[in-house]
């Protein structure tokens, strides 16, 4: 089953759905990917995900620093509005240490890609706050790769199953580029479609 590989290569990232410009590079919009990562990187749907993202946006609580003033009652209260119901106690607690981690230890996630080595060091850097997983390192790194030349998270196997169903070459694209991480996007969105085909 081939798939249109020029639609998959205009695929909007999931950062760029949320309204989030990463190719800005700025602190700002770096540490909202991160939340945004965090968000999706728990087991929960990407809508409850989306939402709870546009929910800290409603409410302007965007930057680590708006987070910690904001204070657990409400994370908890911005995290069940968005629909995080299922993570909201851990959620908060996760995101008041992460925050707290970060400006102690580094000031910014800038500084903290600056203070990496390579791309492996730059990961055991982010899975180094409690509560991040290679998981979310990977959702968060892999829309980064285009802009952070340390970012080099490895392609997911759900990404290369799907490829391979749809017939998309992989190795014809550079890693690093954007075309390639819009492809990845938009095979990522295809799986709900190839579980239904199967």
């Amino acid at each position: 089953m081939k798939k249109n590989i020029n639609q998959l290569k205009r695929s909007r990232l999931y950062s760029e759905e949320l309204g989030i410009k990463l190719n800005e590079r700025t602190d700002d919009e770096i540490f909202k990917w991160f939340l945004a990562s965090i968000l999706f990187g728990a087991r929960i749907s990407e809508t409850i995900a989306k939402n709870t993202y546009k929910t800290f946006e409603k409410y302007q609580v965007l930057t680590p620093e708006k987070i910690l003033d904001a204070g657990w009652d409400e994370l908890v209260r911005i995290l069940d509005e968005g629909g995080y119901v299922r993570y909201d106690f851990s959620t908060a607690d996760k995101l008041l240490l992460i925050c707290k981690t970060l400006l102690e230890n580094y000031g910014s996630l800038t500084c903290l890609y600056k203070e990496s080595k390579n791309s492996k060091d730059l990961e055991q850097r982010l899975m180094g706050f409690k509560g991040i997983g290679p998981i979310t390192v990977n959702i968060f790194l892999r829309e980064l790769t285009p802009f952070w030349t340390k970012a080099n998270p490895k392609v997911l196997l759900l990404v290369k199953k799907l490829a391979k169903k749809f017939g998309v070459r992989l190795d014809k694209y550079n890693r690093n580029s954007l075309t390639f991480v819009r492809i990845e996007a938009g095979l990522i969105r295809l799986r709900k479609g190839a579980k239904n085909s199967d």
